[in-house]
């Protein structure tokens, strides 16, 4: 599903228009996205956890060169769904 038909449905569910869905959509990922930037994790009860995670420092290869490559550490962000999240899926 891609944002549009998410917007289309949230939209015919609700009665309103596909474009105010569509902005509010747009909002609230842009507002998670500054939240996980300063470090701040996102909790959405019923869905899942929106969580900045730190990954160590480490040294990986270069398989083409055959080399080692220093990876230094790094913020990046992981989701976790709930456990009703994860039954309905199953």
């Amino acid at each position: 599903m891609t944002k549009q038909e998410l917007a289309s449905r949230i939209a015919k569910r609700l009665g309103i228009e596909a474009t105010a869905v569509k902005s509010i959509l747009d909002e609230a990922a842009d507002q998670i996205i500054k939240a996980m930037m300063q470090g701040e994790n996102y909790y959405q009860r019923g869905f899942g956890t929106f969580a900045v995670i730190t990954r160590k420092a480490k040294t990986g290869r270069n398989i083409t060169k055959g080399t080692s490559v220093h990876i230094p550490e790094h913020r990046c962000p992981k989701f976790k769904p709930c456990k009703d999240f994860k039954d309905a899926v199953k």
